[in-house]
């Protein structure tokens, strides 16, 4: 199984996304969104961001 966003209501009606590794381990969480629509921007925002990102080691 590959990894996966998972966008899904939470107790209060608000929206959220969740990443989950191929294990099924939850790897990332996104913030509340007041509509289905802004989650999965928010996932499509997070994709494009991760593609062009770089590791910066700050423990140096």
């Amino acid at each position: 199984m590959a990894s996966k966003f998972e966008v899904y209501e939470d107790k209060s009606g608000q929206y959220r996304w969740r990443l989950k590794a191929a294990n099924g381990e939850v790897v990332a969480t996104g913030e509340s969104y007041t509509t289905k629509a802004a989650a999965l921007r928010g996932t499509e925002s997070v994709q494009r961001a991760a593609a062009e990102a770089t590791v910066v080691d700050q423990t140096a």
